[in-house]
């Protein structure tokens, strides 16, 4: 039966952040992730994790100027500077929060441009070294061009090669079923061949990017399927409710 942590950045929006912790715990849920908890210090955060008795799955490395539309740093030639900065705020942060992951998110820059792919694998290599001195796992995440245009990581194959240029046990692919079925189709065999590189999944139906079991896809199969593969972790649920977050976890109820 797969575990979910509520997507804090998506779900419960009709209350503050800080008081989202508890509005999931009160809804069943046992673990969170959101985008960011930068807004806010790291030990308020742990506290509210803590009060409401959840885990915590994930979040994203500091992004550069998300509000200006930056989304990541790891393939921006020029900017490894803020990047290095980025990733000991992170890390930091984890310490305190207690993530076992972080997502690196990697920014928009051409994807097949040499300049921004050598800047990613020197930023790869920076933050695979730093996250397992710190024992802490990264994942990189393949985002389709529909949702966040110009994303330097727009490949699940490629993500994959990125992996296994670093050698270390550690850094996976966060497997996001929305943009897996956007990006290229086949979830079923894309999660079979890769399970071995899976460090976090995340669900959402395609294309309104709403609860499951509302979409085209089978999600009830996509669940057995997750549990078959022997996948241990989390699914985060980075769906944006259609009509409030309460009132949509009834797919929960239905697995």
């Amino acid at each position: 039966m797969p575990k979910f942590a509520a997507n804090l950045s998506m779900m419960f929006n009709e209350v503050p952040f800080l008081d989202r912790f508890q509005a999931a715990a009160d809804c069943g849920f046992t673990a969170v992730e959101y985008l960011f908890p930068y807004d806010h210090k790291a030990e308020v955060v742990a506290e509210r994790l803590q009060a409401a008795g959840l885990v915590q799955a994930l979040f994203n490395m500091p992004p550069g100027d998300w509000a200006a539309g930056e989304r990541g740093m790891a393939a921006l030639p020029g900017r490894e500077g803020d990047f290095a900065s980025a990733l000991d705020t992170a890390i930091a942060y984890a310490k305190v929060i207690g993530t076992p992951l972080l997502h690196m998110m990697a920014g928009l820059a051409p994807a097949m441009d040499p300049q921004a792919i050598m800047t990613y694998r020197e930023n790869l290599k920076r933050a695979t070294d730093r996250t397992g001195e710190a024992g802490i796992g990264l994942v990189i995440e393949p985002i389709n061009g529909r949702d966040m245009p110009g994303y330097f990581l727009n490949d699940f194959n490629r993500a994959v090669d990125f992996i296994a240029d670093t050698n270390a046990a550690h850094v996976k692919l966060q497997f996001d079923v929305y943009h897996r079925q956007i990006l290229h189709g086949d979830v079923i065999m894309a999660l079979r061949q890769m399970a071995p590189v899976i460090g976090h999944i995340q669900i959402a139906s395609v294309p309104n990017r709403h609860e499951p079991m509302t979409g085209e896809l089978d999600d009830r199969r996509i669940f057995a399927e997750i549990d078959a593969i022997g996948y241990q972790g989390y699914i985060g649920c980075e769906y944006r409710p259609a009509a409030g977050t309460r009132a949509g976890l009834g797919w929960m109820n239905k697995l």
